[in-house]
């Protein structure tokens, strides 16, 4: 007989989801509307089954008559419970009758569907489980009390479990299988009930994941109580001990079929729900960046509702850092301030901390000024966050004296998404300044910023239009306040001369024959080094062979030279967001000429005479040649000027000939379609370039 009940078992295995049986099952349901709160009484049920498990078994006694305050609250639930306490009850009693009486594990499977008909599919579950939870818990509590409570050994007796424990090795195949379908059912009922709890605004029931859950629901409670009424039936085996030395092995490979079977359905669901949460997180991220956007929209009386919409929404944390004391603060130390968001990933040069560090610091930014700057890094949350993240987090964040965020995981994705397409930001940090009533001012402040430091507050486009309205092509917007010889130079009205490359040999050359044409023509000429850009490392080693040889001056370290590139990127930058072209603005043209000097392979060098406009410039073989060949223009600079002299006899061997590149390896801001030549006014061709250039 039970070599046929397990043939009959494995039958019912191979076809669990038999459309007949399934049409049986959804005929016995016919919800009547109640609601039942499921979660208090899962907790229950969970503790229930965790507290007799087998690791359990030595200090189970001492556990229970710990209270269960350290998990759950009866008290909470004694309401809700009375209201079921029959039918769960009455489940209980039922399954205890029918299994004692050996009836077909379907049949009573089956009349738990009639009893639960008018109950929801996670309820019918839910209280199916607890009915078992009861009589499972009265067995392992005569069971672990037995041996030092009297009266408990006196009830265990007489159901005859008082031997459960001394024969737990012997028995323990079946054990370990009962416990482990007692896990997985639990653990599918639990999956269950996770899909009636999920939020209806943010998934639709006609969701894919949804729609497929839904119908594979009452096979997977058509399972859940044959487990419960094959669990029973083997706790009713081991009373007494009932031929449990025969019989274990089989009745262990029993339960063992239905844990692998509800197993199965178990990672199908969880499949499922996984792609649910990640749709209604797509949704909820979607609804929090429109409700962002709307927001920025809006007039505000203050700057809080955006700053916290942008840093941290919740009131859980202090989600800054002051910079200066190391402090964590509230978002409330930035009301009514102007604010200047610098946004970058983990990749922000220490040469960007370090300028934008002194722009800070300058007195004037806290008198005249009164802004506040606050770090957020934007991190790709698709690569798990490790030690070496943390640690590049860290380091950056204690060099820098404004207020950070705790951390980067706190900034919501809905705001990095709006960061990315609404503010552009891709790899290169930007600035975005937010006035005191959380007013977006600009999108990108850094160029305005590089090109004239807090003189561009409040960093709006009418400041910056305003700020270039006043400006002309000179030495002292080229160099600004980056080097204090040059600005030397400039007030005592000397010659200067800035040059840049990566050829030693051309640096040699150039250097030594403009030196020769100054003493020729009489001049004081003041020549600097001012580099190449994106080679920092060639950079050092060049700059000390310009020191060591006494070829000319250069800038003080790299971070002059980094900002002294940057500089002209925003200069860029800047005017072509306001629509200028390299035909019909003179700063934009020169701009471009000089970066795309340093595109090319050659050197290059522009003369200037202190702080007039007299300007001449070249690069190559050309500026060389031109030094070489003084006779042939001194009479012009003697008559009017050695810069003009210089300017017009470039002119005169300017050839039509000519290949101009302009690479912009570190720029902040969007990259301008077009391009106009400096030299022919043509639009330049636009190339994808990789390089490598290990230094």
């Amino acid at each position: 007989m039970q070599e046929l009940f397990t043939r009959s078992q494995r039958r019912m295995f191979s076809a669990s989801d038999d459309s007949a049986m399934m049409k049986q099952v959804q005929a016995t349901h016919a919800p009547d509307g109640r609601e039942v709160d499921v979660t208090p009484i899962l907790s229950i049920i969970e503790d229930i089954f965790r507290r007799a498990t087998p690791s359990d078994i030595d200090g189970g006694a001492r556990e229970h008559m710990d209270a269960l305050d350290d998990n759950i609250s009866l008290d909470a639930f004694s309401g809700m419970l009375e209201a079921l306490s029959y039918t769960i009850h009455k489940i209980s009693c039922e399954i205890s009758c029918k299994c004692s009486e050996g009836g077909d594990a379907h049949a009573t499977t089956m009349a738990l569907f009639n009893t639960l008909s008018g109950y929801s599919w996670d309820a019918k579950m839910v209280l199916s489980l607890a009915a078992f939870a009861v009589n499972y818990g009265e067995f392992w509590l005569g069971a672990q009390l037995c041996t030092n409570n009297s009266l408990a050994k006196s009830v265990a007796v007489l159901k005859q479990v008082s031997n459960v424990l001394e024969h737990y090795n012997a028995l323990k195949p079946q054990f370990d299988a009962l416990h482990n379908l007692v896990k997985v059912m639990l653990d599918l009922t639990k999956c269950i009930v996770e899909f009636k709890q999920l939020p209806s605004q943010y998934i639709s029931t006609d969701a894919q994941a949804v729609s497929i859950a839904m119908a594979h629901i009452p096979a997977a409670a058509y399972w859940t109580f044959r487990s419960i009424v094959a669990c029973y039936s083997q706790t009713l085996s081991l009373t007494g001990l009932r031929d449990a030395y025969t019989a274990s092995t089989t009745e262990a490979w029993e339960l063992s079929s239905l844990a692998h079977k509800v197993s199965s359905m178990l990672e199908h669901f969880k499949k499922l729900i996984a792609i649910c949460y990640q749709q209604i997180d797509e949704n909820r991220q979607i609804e929090a960046y429109h409700n962002l956007v709307r927001l920025l929209e809006t007039i505000h009386l203050d700057n809080m509702k955006v700053l916290r919409a942008l840093i941290y929404a919740k009131d859980d944390i202090q989600p800054l850092v002051d910079g200066f004391t190391k402090n964590r603060v509230n978002i409330d130390v930035l009301r009514k301030k102007h604010v200047l968001l610098l946004i970058s990933s983990l990749d922000l040069s220490a040469e960007e901390i370090l300028v934008l560090d002194q722009m800070y610091r300058d007195p004037k930014a806290s008198e005249e000024y009164h802004y506040a700057i606050v770090w957020l890094p934007i991190v790709d949350r698709s690569i798990a966050w490790d030690d070496g993240y943390q640690q590049k987090f860290e380091q950056l964040q204690a060099m820098m004296p404004w207020y950070t965020v705790q951390h980067p995981t706190i900034i919501e994705p809905a705001v990095v998404k709006y960061i990315k397409e609404v503010w552009k930001f891709s790899k290169k940090a930007i600035l975005v300044p937010v006035d005191p009533q959380g007013r977006i001012l600009n999108q990108n402040a850094f160029h305005m910023l590089w090109i004239w430091k807090n003189l561009a507050f409040p960093f709006t486009a009418e400041r910056e239009a305003a700020l270039w309205k006043a400006e002309s092509w000179r030495l002292e917007l080229l160099v600004d306040g980056i080097d204090a010889t040059i600005l030397e130079w400039m007030k005592e009205e000397r010659f200067v001369c800035l040059y840049g490359g990566e050829d030693i040999e051309w640096i040699r050359q150039f250097t030594n024959s403009a030196k020769a044409v100054a003493r020729a023509a009489q001049i004081n000429l003041g020549m600097a080094y001012v580099g190449k850009n994106n080679a920092k490392e060639k950079l050092g080693k060049i700059s000390s062979i310009i020191i060591q040889e006494n070829l000319s001056h250069t800038l003080a370290d790299s971070t002059a030279v980094w900002f002294f590139w940057a500089r002209l990127e925003s200069m860029l930058y800047s005017k072509l967001q306001h629509g200028a072209t390299v035909e019909n603005d003179r700063i934009l043209k020169e701009v471009t000429t000089v970066l795309s000097f340093d595109g090319s392979e050659q050197g290059w060098a522009i003369f200037w005479r202190g702080t007039t406009h007299e300007m001449a410039r070249a690069k190559g073989k050309v500026a060389t040649d031109c030094m070489v060949e003084f006779e042939k223009w001194k009479d012009d600079a003697y008559q009017n000027g050695f810069v003009p002299g210089l300017h017009n006899y470039l002119e005169r061997v300017r050839t039509p000939d000519h290949c101009n590149r302009l690479i912009l390896p570190g720029t902040h801001g969007p990259i301008p379609e077009t391009v106009a030549c400096a030299d022919c006014g043509r639009v330049m061709e636009m190339f994808f370039l990789y390089r490598c250039c290990p230094e």
